[in-house]
């Protein structure tokens, strides 16, 4: 990722809400190597997956950036939403993208997403309602993130199948995914050019 000169100014792009409580509202993304927005197309296609599934669910946005899909999620009817963002100049636009939207059902957490995953893990567990995990790790292909889709599998063998409702994952579509991960099992995948969503169960 190139170096930002002193006091240069990071672009900022918008995107909006789709549907649900909080249709219309803006979402700001920073232009920054770590963070990309998900296409509309692809949100629209994961929520019409998902539909009223997630009504009252919690909903875990692991590699957050901007928290798109947290917050489609939260105005879509989720109950309770978590993001994990490591980026500085992204967390502090999750933290106006949530105030704009919602902060009573949002929980942020700032620093590197498999450090504070068994935090969040925690949290979701007591509560004791199914939860949705989205996993949206930087594309391998970047610079440093060789391992990032192992680290990211790891984690999610640790999910217990009484805790989840299902595990989404958006990656790069020339990655084969496995058919099993820890106790959740492959159902579909939808592909999206580069990027293609695949979903998990608990088996």
């Amino acid at each position: 990722m190139p170096l930002m000169k002193k006091n240069e100014k990071i672009k900022v792009f918008t995107t909006t809400i789709n549907a649900g409580k909080f249709k219309g509202r803006k979402i700001e993304i920073p232009d920054i190597g770590t963070t990309r927005s998900s296409k509309a197309i692809l949100r629209e296609s994961l929520f019409n997956t998902l539909q009223f599934d997630i009504m009252d669910k919690n909903f875990v946005e692991v590699f957050a950036g901007s928290g798109s899909i947290g917050l489609e999620a939260l105005s879509r009817g989720a109950g309770e939403c978590y993001f994990i963002e490591y980026n500085k100049t992204a967390f502090h636009a999750l933290q106006s993208n949530v105030k704009r939207v919602d902060p009573s059902h949002c929980h942020l957490f700032y620093g590197d997403s498999f450090e504070k995953f068994s935090v969040v893990y925690e949290l979701v567990k007591r509560s004791h309602e199914k939860t949705y995990f989205y996993f949206d790790p930087p594309f391998a292909i970047r610079e440093g993130m060789d391992e990032i889709y192992d680290k990211t599998m790891k984690l999610i063998e640790s999910i217990e199948p009484e805790i989840c409702e299902m595990v989404i994952i958006e990656h790069m579509t020339n990655l084969e995914m496995p058919h099993t991960i820890g106790a959740l099992k492959f159902f579909k995948h939808k592909r999206f050019g580069k990027s293609t969503i695949s979903y998990y169960q608990p088996l």
